[in-house]
């Protein structure tokens, strides 16, 4: 769905809907689907047990069935941390805001997990953690999740590397964690962030969003800037400052990929010019595939 027909329409939760209706459509399985387990121990086969666990291999050398015991054999069970910093509130005029297409994604993929019966909670923050809802799976709980969502309100500086390592005290078990953010801190402090989750052994999946104006920096006569999280209101020529804020840009977002790849990690870039079903379907549908 487009950000501008989104807007038109009142109650997060039809939208969300319909972006997962526009996202799975000509798709058989969810990105999120078949959440790998860790392998524990063989016990030996008695009747009844499914054969799909069945080692072959070890049958092969023992000539006896063995079948293989994981640590958690259950659902899915997801967490989305969204950035809900004073940097999210920025937006084109006439589009959506960061946090408002923020909020979208982390709706859509919260009812996403919810449909396939696996868990879904959700952590507000800026550079502090600012509210956490555990995860479950009903539909009662998803109607809460996001009402959240919706009186979220922005304020705040950023500061990743703390506010993740609060709710890294909150998450609990092994879980897929879907950060969504403008990464709008240091990349030191966003890979330090990354890094304690996986080392926490959750799979992260990071969505950077980030406005079309910024990506682009469109700006043509002289220009005033208004500042963010305390920084000041700058006059400039855009001219003067475009190929040099294009060459920082594609820098910052390098370091976050490269950091990300190095712990194996997911990182997606996000538009907020791009109707997210189509965000959705292109970039996630690829974990999809890898997994």
């Amino acid at each position: 769905m487009d950000p501008s027909v989104l807007n038109a329409i009142a109650g997060l939760e039809l939208k969300a809907r319909l972006i997962v209706e526009g996202f799975v459509s000509g798709m058989h399985r969810s990105p999120f689907h078949g959440f790998s387990v860790e392998f524990a121990e063989h016990r030996e086969y008695v009747p009844g047990d499914d054969i799909r666990f069945v080692d072959w291999k070890v049958f092969g050398k023992s000539d006896r069935y063995y079948i293989k015991q994981y640590e958690e054999e259950t659902n899915l069970r997801a967490w989305i941390l969204l950035d809900c910093s004073e940097s999210m509130e920025y937006g084109t005029p006439g589009g959506m805001t960061k946090i408002d297409y923020g909020k979208h994604v982390a709706a859509a993929l919260a009812y996403l997990i919810t449909q396939q019966q696996d868990a879904v909670g959700l952590c507000l923050f800026d550079k502090e953690l600012r509210s956490v809802l555990p995860p479950a799976s009903s539909t009662g709980h998803l109607r809460v999740l996001i009402h959240q969502l919706e009186i979220a309100r922005t304020g705040g500086k950023t500061s990743l590397s703390h506010a993740v390592q609060r709710a890294a005290e909150q998450l609990g078990r092994r879980s897929v964690v879907i950060l969504v953010s403008d990464l709008l801190d240091s990349p030191d402090s966003v890979l330090s962030a990354v890094r304690l989750l996986r080392h926490n052994r959750h799979e992260v999946v990071v969505l950077q969003v980030l406005d079309h104006e910024e990506r682009t920096f469109p700006f043509e006569r002289m220009t005033r800037f208004e500042g963010l999280e305390e920084t000041p209101i700058v006059m400039a020529d855009p001219a003067a400052l475009r190929t040099q804020y294009l060459k920082e840009l594609e820098s910052f977002t390098r370091a976050i990929r490269h950091g990300c790849l190095g712990t194996a990690s997911d990182v997606v870039e996000l538009d907020t010019a791009t109707p997210l079903d189509v965000a959705l379907s292109g970039d996630l549908a690829s974990r999809g595939r890898r997994r």
